[in-house]
């Protein structure tokens, strides 16, 4: 039997009342609760209470303290988060465990800390079809309003797979038989021409420090993106978008 699964791993928190507001107004997307804190006032409130009541979403008040902790934003939450369902999204280990076999292809995120970078290859991989994506809760942008933004929506139904850390991640899918890749100016391999056995991982690192030393260790092959006119690198979104679609295309050969 499944472990239950956290909520943390089923949703994706929505805090301000534009964003609340705009998730509600969604019918494509499933709410499965509207948090207000107590004696908030001002605008935007009447709206979101009315929007909800049509959506049959239960609105919920807890202390302004509460709401800040639940929403992981003390500053910007306006007094209100929405939790919204995130169907495809998972624990790592759950999708090992019990669907290892439909992983053919994964991406995982280290050190990735802008929240429009998160968004962006959230939006690419799934666009290519890539059957997962780590999203750790360590290390990485938390999956907030500013990466749904930059998703364009898409995050709320990308195939986001929850882990503790990078690092973590990455032991786990080794052990699970995944050929784990590394994208580095330096790599030894072109990602156009090399061998890529399946199943495989991709680990994305930030721009400035690259992966980090742990991560980087549990490489088993460095490839690189060729690169014209004295350009060193692409931002870590443009980077994870080639590597997606080369995914594509090796798939149609």
């Amino acid at each position: 039997m499944s472990p239950e699964i956290s909520p943390k791993d089923r949703f994706i928190t929505v805090y301000g009342r534009n964003p609340v507001h705009e998730v509600l107004l969604d019918e494509d997307l499933h709410v499965d609760k509207v948090v207000i804190a107590e004696g908030a006032r001002g605008s935007g409130l009447r709206e979101i209470q009315q929007a909800a009541r049509r959506r049959r979403v239960d609105v919920q008040y807890a202390s302004a303290e509460r709401v800040k902790k639940l929403a992981g934003n003390g500053r910007q939450d306006q007094g209100v988060f929405a939790d919204v369902v995130a169907p495809r999204m998972r624990p790592l280990e759950s999708a090992l465990a019990e669907d290892a076999a439909s992983l053919r292809a994964v991406l995982v995120l280290d050190g990735v800390t802008t929240p429009a970078n998160v968004g962006m290859i959230l939006r690419s991989a799934t666009a290519a079809g890539v059957d997962g994506i780590v999203v750790p809760r360590k290390g990485v942008a938390s999956l907030d309003p500013l990466v749904v933004k930059a998703s364009a929506g898409v995050a709320f139904r990308a195939p986001i797979l929850k882990a503790f850390t990078a690092a973590e991640a990455v032991s786990d899918l080794k052990r699970a038989g995944f050929h784990v890749v590394g994208l580095d100016a330096d790599g030894d391999d072109d990602l156009f021409a090399a061998h890529l056995p399946e199943p495989v991982a991709f680990v994305l690192g930030s721009e400035t420090a690259g992966l980090t030393p742990e991560v980087a260790d549990l490489v088993d092959t460095w490839v690189s993106i060729p690169m014209a006119a004295g350009v060193e690198s692409l931002n870590v979104s443009a980077a994870a978008a080639v590597v997606c679609f080369e995914l594509v295309r090796r798939a149609r050969l």
